[in-house]
């Protein structure tokens, strides 16, 4: 996702209302959208962003799907491929967490109003203060 163009003072993730997408940035933003369109997948997501410490075992995992366990495991790698996830290997368990970046920039992609959200990733460094406010 480091495809997008920054320009000193606009946003970096514009709304698609307000700016066409570059053809780089499409196949980045389509590839996250790609992997959240599985319901599976989607319920994977959420059941990692809201585990309490924003991480989440494998093993936390696996019990919330009738699901064979590569099933699940072949789930998991499509959302880290896509830029959703980053995992980390402690002893014989894998854990999980949501990238929130990836997140902020699907928000601030699919905003109706322009300017960025507030507190998102997305936002380019300014030493000024932002004159939008997105509710």
């Amino acid at each position: 996702m480091s495809n997008q163009q920054s320009n000193e003072g606009a946003p970096c993730c514009p709304p698609l209302a307000q700016k066409p997408l570059t053809s780089d940035w499409a196949t980045d933003l389509a590839r996250m959208f790609k992997a959240l369109g599985d319901p599976v997948r989607l319920r994977m997501l959420s059941l990692i962003a809201g585990h309490q410490g924003g991480e989440s075992c494998v093993c936390d995992i696996s019990p919330e799907f009738d699901l064979s366990q590569p099933t699940i495991s072949h789930h998991l790698k499509v959302l880290r491929e896509a830029g959703l996830l980053e995992c980390e290997r402690r002893g014989t368990w894998v854990y999980y967490r949501v990238l929130p970046e990836a997140l902020e920039q699907l928000s601030a992609v699919l905003a109706t109003e322009s300017g960025v959200l507030q507190g998102s990733a997305c936002a380019c460094a300014s030493t000024e203060p932002s004159q939008e406010t997105v509710s």
